[in-house]
């Protein structure tokens, strides 16, 4: 999979990229992440990308010009399945999208910024919003980033154990139930009995009971 992120803040990425599953993706070559400064597609001599909003209000609005002559750029050399917007009025973020997006080719993800982008962007420009949470943040650049985490470690080969991914939260709108490792006894505090059991019938039942009860008690919206 390739995914094109496009910001006004490139520096942001580069811890994020660089370490753990992200940064094992990579190197496997299941994943290749480009970063793109929208202000290298800026026509402007002083490279600014916003302006004021028509009509007046607070904030600064970003151009369509900049963003437009850097898709068409990038349109040139590849073929988006999805060309995404992290929007706070977009869908919201699930496991099942995630699943989704982690079947496609190839993404491109526009980070917004400032008071927001010229909603033409939107209307013509754009395949997908996608919003992260009922909350607003500086920018976009944290929302790509959790994007692109959640769709990465589902592609094929990038996670060591691929059985860990359909065993995680929300993979079957139940919450993952807890887990034990070594002591077996801590101060006193032991791992149920189950798990010692060797009994792998019982303890798959046992996980799906915490599951569902666990599921139950902190997100029943869940199970609607």
């Amino acid at each position: 999979m390739q995914i094109d992120i496009i910001t006004l803040f490139p520096a942001m990425f580069e811890g994020v990229f660089n370490e753990s599953i992200l940064k094992r993706a990579q190197t496997k070559g299941h994943l290749q992440v480009n970063i793109h400064n929208l202000r290298d597609y800026s026509l402007d001599k002083h490279k600014s990308v916003d302006d004021y909003a028509f009509g007046g209000g607070a904030g600064m609005v970003i151009q369509i010009e900049p963003v437009a002559n850097c898709l068409n750029a990038l349109k040139e050399k590849i073929n988006y399945d999805e060309i995404i917007y992290t929007a706070p009025d977009g869908e919201m973020l699930t496991q099942q999208l995630a699943n989704d997006l982690s079947l496609k080719g190839n993404l491109c993800i526009l980070c917004g910024h400032y008071k927001g982008i010229d909603e033409r962007i939107r209307e013509h420009l754009i395949t997908k919003e996608i919003s992260i949470g009922n909350y607003v943040l500086s920018g976009g650049e944290l929302a790509a980033m959790v994007i692109a985490d959640s769709v990465a470690r589902l592609i094929p080969g990038v996670l060591n154990d691929e059985q860990s991914a359909l065993s995680d939260s929300f993979q079957d709108n139940l919450i993952a139930p807890p887990v034990y490792s070594r002591p077996a006894d801590y101060n006193g505090w032991k791992v149920p009995e189950v798990l010692l059991s060797g009994h792998e019938a019982k303890i798959e039942q046992w996980r799906y009971e915490q599951s569902l009860e666990r599921t139950k008690q902190r997100r029943p919206d869940l199970l609607k």
